[in-house]
C-alpha cells in the first residue's frame, strides 16, 4: 500500500468514526465557524486543567470528509498540550497544508492531510476546525473567557 492510500484510509477512518465529537461541560474556549463556500460548519470546545493543559477538547459539526477528519485528528492531538503548544501545532499544520516543505513528524497522523495542499479549494475545509481553535484561543487570552 502506498503512502497516499494509507493517508486516505486514515482520513476516511476519522470521518466514519470521528473522535471526540460532542460537547465539553466546562469549556473555557468555545468557537463556532461556518464556511459558506462549501457549507462546512464546526464548533470546537476546549477545557483546561488546573495545570493549564488541555484536558478535554470536543467538536461538533457537519461537512465534507476533509473538514470532519481534520477536526477529529486535531481533537486527538490537542489533549494534554498547553495553549502555547497547541498554537505551535496549529502553525505547523498551517505550513504543511500550504505545501511548505518541512519536518511534520510532530503532527503524527495529521500528516495524512498533507495531500490537501495540492487542492487549494479544499484547504479551507481542512483548516476550519483549526481556525476555530485559533480564534477561540485569541478570545480566551483576550479575556472573553468569563462570558
Amino acid at each position: 500500500m502506498n503512502l497516499s492510500a494509507l493517508y486516505q484510509q486514515v482520513i476516511l477512518d476519522h470521518y466514519k468514526k470521528p473522535r471526540n465529537k460532542g460537547a465539553v461541560e466546562r469549556a473555557v474556549l468555545k468557537k463556532h465557524l461556518h464556511n459558506p463556500t462549501c457549507g462546512d460548519d464546526i464548533e470546537v470546545q476546549v477545557s483546561l486543567g488546573e495545570d493549564g493543559r488541555i484536558d478535554d477538547v470536543k467538536w461538533n459539526g457537519r461537512g465534507c470528509s476533509i473538514s470532519m477528519a481534520s477536526a477529529s485528528m486535531m481533537s486527538v492531538a490537542l489533549k494534554g498540550k498547553t495553549l502555547a503548544e497547541a498554537q505551535e501545532l496549529m502553525q505547523s499544520f498551517y505550513r504543511m497544508i500550504q505545501g511548505e516543505q518541512g519536518n511534520y513528524k510532530a503532527l503524527g497522523e495529521i500528516q495524512a492531510l498533507s495531500g490537501v495542499s495540492k487542492f487549494p479549494v479544499r484547504i479551507k475545509c481542512a483548516t476550519l476546525a483549526w481556525h476555530c481553535l485559533e480564534e477561540g484561543i485569541r478570545e480566551y487570552e483576550g479575556g472573553d473567557a468569563n462570558g
